[in-house]
């Protein structure tokens, strides 16, 4: 995916956010500088996707998330 051009960075804090409306769950995390994005949900037909960015911001590697997306037991249901 191309980078937009003079782009700024962006900090983003490690969250969970539940789209009610279309079904999906993105969560992001970082790890060692490097920030993660899963996007979940029932609505994705050939499962659950990972994205992966280093430590510009720039997309490192995408692909179906290896095992099941577990939602966290400290999420509660709304």
């Amino acid at each position: 995916m191309p980078v937009k051009p003079n782009g700024n960075l962006c900090s983003i804090r490690e969250q969970i956010v539940e789209d009610l409306a279309s079904g999906l769950i993105l969560q992001f995390e970082c790890n060692n500088g490097k920030t993660r994005l899963v996007v979940a949900g029932k609505s994705l037909p050939f499962g659950n996707r990972e994205i992966l960015f280093d430590e510009e911001g720039r997309e490192a590697a995408a692909g179906t998330l290896a095992g099941e997306f577990r939602r966290p037991s400290w999420l509660k249901s709304a």
